[in-house]
């Protein structure tokens, strides 16, 4: 079986390269997925698709529309989730997909420093692993992929 992984949450970091060079050097049967993370495509897509916009409320909101079609149809699709929350900036959006995939039942990975373990303890909660590096979700995508 071929496991869908969608890689979701903070774009600041390499981490998504991570967990994907050590899935492919353990030879794991797994597909990535992740958002758009080339941060000013994905803040200007809507206006530069669908015109320009007078008030910054609206630009984010057409582009945040677009940007939900990726983002639902990865999560949808996708057999386990893993939503990184990162050091800099509140990252509401991977606040929202990992409510999203835990309201359709998606197998939650989440990852955090443990100093956010308080202020993500309902997040936290609604997944089956809570880790803090991306070698323990290799470890786990390992372990729940092939056999031991």
């Amino acid at each position: 079986m071929e496991w869908n992984v969608y890689l979701s949450g903070e774009i600041h970091s390499d981490w998504r390269n991570e967990i994907e060079n050590e899935a492919e050097k353990a030879d794991l049967p797994v597909t990535f997925s992740a958002p758009v993370t080339d941060h000013p495509a994905s803040d200007n897509c809507g206006i530069l698709i669908l015109g320009e916009e007078e008030k910054d409320s609206w630009k984010d909101h057409k582009g945040a529309k677009i940007n939900a079609i990726r983002t639902r149809t990865h999560i949808e699709l996708a057999d386990i989730v893993v939503v990184k929350f990162g050091e800099k900036y509140r990252q509401w959006n991977a606040a929202f997909d990992a409510g999203y995939a835990a309201a359709l039942g998606k197998k939650l990975i989440i990852m955090h420093p443990p100093e956010h373990t308080h202020a993500l303890k309902e997040v936290d909660a609604a997944a089956l692993a809570v880790t803090e590096t991306p070698e323990q979700v290799v470890k786990i995508l390992k372990y729940v992929t092939t056999k031991v």
